[in-house]
């Protein structure tokens, strides 16, 4: 297995339980672009937040991840099946996956090894999706700059340089395959104030304050938070922007 940046391992049991969940009809979309819906092979998967719901629309699903530890606590699904391995040197077959994608993870990848793998394992007219989500929002001034500062200012230095294209909204991606439009898509969720500060304590950069500095960035960040969110408690709408480039082989 080649080496890669392991970011989450560490934290693998959070990620799982506080990570976004994607939009239903993406997947949706994505199996009507499909050439057939026999297999997709989801890369990067983590814990499965794109893989489970692919499940719903492809009869085999093949969900693949580096971290051992992140599949450890990935959620379960008929037809589904997890697998430890890199995702630019894949044990699936070739022309095998009529659908690769990768949410939120190919900034991490060696992207033209892993382009020339899914040109390998997909089927004749295969799509390739790939999206990424950036910084959220709360839809509230006080709490938008107080995660503004914590994301640029406070974490902002430990960002992996690899998040770069994630802060772009992969406007610099170009994948080596046919064009294919897709619509816009919304990301959104509802969550208690507890929530929120658990999915904060899984970026990375956070990961990285903590072992750089010895110090835990999020309490101080949590008591900023506590003061404008009101009533304490209460669910608050967060939205995403999520971006995604297509490409059929």
């Amino acid at each position: 297995m080649s080496s890669f940046s392991d970011h989450y391992s560490s934290i693998a049991s959070r990620y799982a339980s506080y990570r976004p969940s994607y939009p239903p009809a993406l997947f949706a979309w994505l199996a009507s672009v499909a050439p057939d819906r026999r297999c997709a092979w989801d890369c990067g998967t983590g814990s499965g937040q794109a893989a489970v719901p692919l499940a719903d629309h492809f009869a085999h699903v093949v969900a693949t991840d580096p971290s051992a530890a992140q599949l450890k606590h990935a959620a379960s699904h008929t037809g589904l099946h997890y697998a430890a391995m890199s995702a630019e040197r894949s044990a699936l077959a070739a022309g095998s996956a009529s659908v690769v994608t990768v949410a939120q993870a190919l900034h991490w990848f060696d992207q033209p090894a892993f382009f020339a793998e899914a040109r390998r394992v997909l089927v004749a007219r295969g799509v390739l999706a790939v999206w990424s989500y950036g910084l959220l929002r709360l839809h509230e001034p006080t709490l938008d700059d107080i995660v503004r500062r914590f994301h640029g200012e406070t974490v902002g230095p430990y960002w992996p340089p690899e998040r770069r294209l994630v802060d772009e909204s992969y406007a610099s991606l170009e994948l080596p395959f046919d064009h294919i439009e897709a619509p816009p898509f919304s990301m959104h969720a509802e969550w208690t104030l507890d929530h929120f500060v658990g999915y904060l304590s899984t970026w990375s950069a956070v990961q990285r304050a903590r072992t750089a500095t010895g110090m835990d960035p999020i309490p101080e960040v949590v008591e900023s938070l506590r003061a404008a969110w009101t009533p304490d408690g209460e669910a608050r709408r967060l939205d995403w922007p999520l971006t995604l480039h297509a490409g059929r082989v």
